[in-house]
């Protein structure tokens, strides 16, 4: 691995700003209602917002790698920044929803996404034997963006009110993700050859083209999995609070503590479970969080909910899904290589985009809650057998003729 010298700490700093100022749009379910007071806009017209946010930045993974590749990570990463950033500042001043689709929802997201998995990617390529910490490290920041900008977002609503907020938000987030690129450096890796010996040595193992990857039956495996861990989890954060109120018979201020508690499981998942992959097999590990995640909405569907059986089982979704996110993208670096890991992890990681629609897709085919969580809990024991059963690609079979 060939780079200009720097600190890995610096690398390290660098990257968790970067992530800390993208995951803070995660704060978005703030805004719904405070957006509602002001326009006389239907609850659901606004909520859709983050909806298209999710769906733009899962689009933007398949492009970023290109990108990374034409302009390089700090001036890519730099850009992403300030596009995002004036996305929000000019989300202050939108009076219909088809510019806070636009803006919010579409340029927000896309800019987001293209930051995200790049610096990402690269992190892990700097620390190739250890993908599962460093993964960890890059999403468990991510996620800590969400958690305090959740009480920085609510402090600017309050106190200035929902335009003003974006504004502020928009300049905040500038400069912590323009800022945060001037500490990394692009990782030069050499090409491999595979060893389906040992999915987890870094050392000897084939890189695959985007093209090579999707004539492997194992990429179409790892997008079933992936969407299934995102469905699961992004579903239950968007209606968490509901759930509790419905179902768990807890008042609205109870109920709303799931949201913080999501947060928090959901980052310690991502370090626990992150660290946990280096130094046992991924796959069991991903196979683990599928079966506690099909017990968990199995028990959501079928039981009496208490308060303990409530929060009990959104902790244990909420920590296998930060779990899921940190470890696939080390997954997709053991079974197709670091090389062109940006643009093999944007193809998986369309799995978010599709999962963020799905659920509340099917939850409004199905009518409510509990087939919604029927459902996933069945492609939950889905993607166990496949986490299971699946094998590292062969090298013969994702030959290109």
């Amino acid at each position: 691995m060939k780079s200009k010298a720097i600190h890995p700490a610096f690398l390290i700093l660098g990257t968790i700003i970067v992530q800390m100022g993208l995951g803070t749009i995660y704060t978005w379910s703030l805004f719904n209602q405070p957006l509602v007071n002001k326009f006389d806009w239907e609850l659901s017209s606004v909520a859709i917002t983050f909806s298209i946010t999710s769906f733009a930045l899962a689009f933007a993974t398949l492009f970023a790698g290109r990108l990374q590749e034409k302009w390089g990570i700090r001036k890519l990463i730099a850009l992403s920044g300030f596009i995002l950033g004036l996305g929000l500042i000019l989300t202050s001043q939108v009076s219909s929803l088809l510019m806070l689709y636009l803006l919010a929802g579409i340029v927000v997201g896309f800019a987001d996404g293209t930051a995200y998995i790049t610096s990402l990617s690269n992190l892990i390529k700097w620390f190739p034997n250890r993908k599962g910490l460093i993964s960890g490290v890059s999403v468990s920041a991510y996620g800590l963006g969400s958690l305090i900008f959740k009480y920085i977002n609510t402090a600017f609503i309050d106190h200035v009110g929902i335009s003003q907020t974006f504004f502020y938000w928009g300049i905040i987030v500038m400069v912590m993700v323009v800022g945060g690129s001037f500490l990394l450096r692009e990782a030069i890796i050499e090409e491999t050859t595979m060893n389906t010996e040992n999915p987890q040595n870094t050392q000897d193992k084939r890189d695959y083209t985007v093209k090579e990857m999707l004539v492997t039956k194992e990429a179409y495996l790892l997008f079933i999995m992936f969407f299934t861990a995102c469905m699961s989890g992004l579903y239950l954060i968007s209606i968490v609070k509901d759930i509790g109120v419905q179902l768990a018979d807890l008042n609205v201020a109870v109920a709303a503590n799931a949201v913080a508690m999501i947060a928090i499981f959901n980052t310690v998942g991502r370090l626990i479970l992150g660290s946990l992959s280096d130094k046992v097999s991924r796959l069991k590990v991903i196979a683990s969080t599928f079966l506690i995640t099909a017990i968990a909405v199995t028990m959501l569907s079928f039981v009496h909910l208490n308060y303990g059986i409530f929060f009990a089982c959104v902790a244990a979704i909420a920590f296998c899904f930060g779990g899921n996110i940190t470890i696939f993208p080390a997954i997709v670096g053991d079974f197709f290589g670091l090389k062109n890991h940006s643009k093999n992890y944007g193809i998986v990681y369309q799995g978010f985009g599709l999962g963020a629609l799905a659920g509340s897709f099917i939850a409004a085919f199905l009518g409510g809650f509990k087939p919604t969580f029927i459902i996933i809990g069945i492609l939950c024991i889905l993607s166990f057998i496949i986490a299971i059963l699946i094998k590292l690609p062969s090298r013969l079979k994702a030959k290109i003729n």
